[in-house]
C-alpha cells in the first residue's frame, strides 16, 4: 500500500479519519482500491460538513428538544428496571444541561484490573469499596447495668469476608472517642467488645449515649459510596456504585483508572480537567437518549458540550451559566433581567457588535446566518471624461 495516497488527503480530512481507514483496510489491497476508498470517504466527509452560515445552534436545539419532549411520555415506563435507584430520562437530561453541581443520584462504574475483571473475588472487592459503618459489623449489643458496661458482639462472617479484625475496629473506636471510654476484646471471645466509661460521673448514662453514637462510626471502605453492585458487562465484571468518590477509588490497586468513571460531571472536572468533563457531558447525554430508544446525531450533543465548557469550566445552559458569558449585551438582556444587563453595560461602556442571531432580530435586522451571512460589494469604476469624448 502506497503511503503517498494518504499524504494527498492529509490536509483535506482529519487525521483520525485517515488512521481509521488505515486500521480497517485489508492486508492485501491494491492501490487503486485504496484510492477509491479515500475518494468515497472524502466525498462522505464533505457532505457531512455544515454549510457556511448554517444555524447549527438552532438545528441542535431542535434536534435535542424534540426527543426530550418524547421522553416526558416515556420516562415512567422505564421506572424500576434497574436494580439501583437511578435518575433517567428527562430529569437526568435537565440535570446535566443545567450544570447542577449536586445531582440526585451519583453513580460510579468501577472497572477492574485482571484477574478481578474476570470475576475473581468480585464480591469481596465490592464490599471493601463500600463505605461501611460499625452497625454493619454488629451482630448484637447488650448493656450490663451492674458493671456499667456495654458489650458488642461482632459479626464474624462479615469480618472474615472483608479481612477485618476486631483489633482494627478497637483502634477505629479509640481514635473516634479519644477520651471518656475504654475499649477491649473479651478474653473468652475476641469478637466480643467490652466498652466501659472512664468518666467518674454517671457511667451508665454515658454508655447509653455512646450506644447511639458509635453505630454510625466509619470503619472502612471509600467514603461517599453507599451501595455496591457487581455486574457482568460483556466479558468483564465491573462494580456499579451508588455514591461517588473518584479520587479515592483511583488509589485502589485493583481498580483500572483508565476506564473507571462517574456520572458526576463536576467531580470529573475537578479531578481530570475540563476536557474530560466535556467528554463526560457528551457520554451522559448520549447514554440517556440511547436508553430511551431515541436517535440524535452525536454532533448536536458535542456542540452543546462545547458551549458548556468553552469558558474553561462547566457552565449550565441557563442565566447563571452560558447566558451570563455571552459577549452580546442584547443577547444577555433577551433572556432574563433585561434592565439589569442594559444598565450594567451602559455603566461600563460595552459595545454590541450585533454578530449573533438574537440581537439582530431585536433591532429588526437581517440575521448573519444563511443568505444573510455574506455581503456582496461591487466597486464600479467611473468612466473618464476623455474616454467618453473619444466615443462621441
Amino acid at each position: 500500500m502506497d503511503s503517498k495516497l494518504f499524504k494527498e488527503y492529509e490536509d483535506m480530512m482529519p487525521q483520525k479519519i485517515l488512521d481509521d481507514i488505515k486500521n480497517n483496510l485489508p492486508d492485501k489491497i491494491s492501490d487503486a482500491k485504496v484510492k477509491k476508498v479515500l475518494e468515497m470517504v472524502y466525498a462522505e466527509y464533505i457532505n457531512s460538513l455544515a454549510e457556511p452560515g448554517e444555524a447549527v445552534g438552532l438545528v441542535s436545539a431542535e434536534s435535542l428538544g424534540e426527543p426530550s419532549t418524547q421522553m416526558i411520555l416515556r420516562t415512567f415506563h422505564f421506572a424500576g428496571v434497574s436494580e439501583m435507584n437511578v435518575t433517567t430520562g428527562l430529569p437526568r437530561i435537565i440535570e446535566i444541561l443545567d450544570g447542577r453541581a449536586e445531582i440526585s443520584t451519583k453513580m460510579m462504574y468501577i472497572h477492574l484490573k485482571s484477574p478481578y475483571s474476570e470475576g475473581k473475588d468480585i464480591k469481596k472487592i465490592a464490599e471493601t469499596v463500600k463505605e461501611t459503618t460499625l452497625k454493619e459489623y454488629i451482630k448484637e449489643i447488650s448493656i450490663d447495668i451492674a458493671d456499667s458496661q456495654m458489650m458488642i458482639m461482632l459479626d464474624e462472617d462479615k469480618l472474615s469476608r472483608v479481612g477485618m479484625k476486631s483489633s482494627t475496629i478497637i483502634k477505629v473506636l479509640e481514635k473516634a472517642f479519644a477520651k471518656g471510654y475504654s475499649f477491649k476484646s473479651s478474653k473468652e471471645n475476641e469478637n466480643m467488645l467490652i466498652i466501659k466509661s472512664t468518666s467518674k460521673e454517671d457511667d451508665l448514662n454515658n454508655i447509653y449515649k455512646l450506644k447511639e453514637k458509635l453505630q454510625d462510626i466509619y470503619v472502612n471502605g471509600i467514603k461517599g459510596i453507599t451501595q455496591v453492585l457487581p455486574v457482568k458487562k460483556g466479558d468483564e465484571y465491573i462494580i456499579v456504585t451508588a455514591g461517588s468518590n473518584l479520587k479515592d477509588v483511583f488509589k485502589l490497586e485493583f481498580v483500572n483508572p483508565d476506564k473507571t468513571t462517574t456520572n458526576d460531571i463536576f467531580e470529573i472536572e475537578k479531578i481530570l480537567g475540563v476536557e474530560a468533563a466535556r467528554q463526560a457531558t457528551i457520554d451522559e447525554v448520549a447514554k440517556v437518549i440511547d436508553e430511551q430508544g431515541l436517535n440524535v446525531d452525536i454532533r448536536h450533543i458535542m456542540l452543546v458540550a462545547d458551549i458548556m465548557t468553552t469558558s474553561g469550566t462547566v457552565l449550565g445552559v441557563n442565566r447563571y451559566g452560558i447566558v451570563k458569558e455571552k459577549p452580546s449585551v442584547l443577547a444577555r438582556a433577551s433572556f432574563e433581567t433585561p434592565i439589569k444587563h442594559i444598565i450594567n453595560a451602559s455603566q461600563s461602556g460595552e459595545v454590541d457588535y450585533l454578530r449573533s442571531v438574537i440581537e439582530n432580530v431585536m433591532i429588526n435586522q437581517v440575521v448573519p446566518i444563511g443568505t444573510g451571512l455574506t455581503k456582496l460589494t461591487v466597486k464600479v469604476e467611473k468612466k473618464s471624461k476623455k474616454k467618453d469624448k473619444d466615443k462621441e
